[in-house]
């Protein structure tokens, strides 16, 4: 079956639903719809990927003990692996 077969399926599948379950369907699809959706970044996510890019071609990186370290010590709560 190609993709316009099954649309219409699903149509005539929606159709014959009652106003109650017409509603339940409609707003899980709309949740399916919204997380299909690629994530985009903030403008301050966008200049902090930027600031690690610039550190890290300047040769100031850091090992995998150090950042657990600085993150254990920033969020005390959160278990670190």
């Amino acid at each position: 079956m190609n993709s316009v077969e099954l649309k219409e399926k699903i149509i005539r599948q929606i159709d014959c639903l009652n106003e109650e379950d017409f509603e339940k369907v409609y707003n899980q699809l709309l949740e399916i719809l919204k997380s299909a959706n690629h994530y985009k970044l903030s403008e301050e996510e966008n200049e902090a990927i930027d600031s690690a890019l610039k550190v890290s071609e300047e040769g100031e990186t850091y090992t995998h003990n150090e950042v657990i370290s600085e993150a254990q010590n920033k969020f005390p709560n959160l278990k670190f692996k």
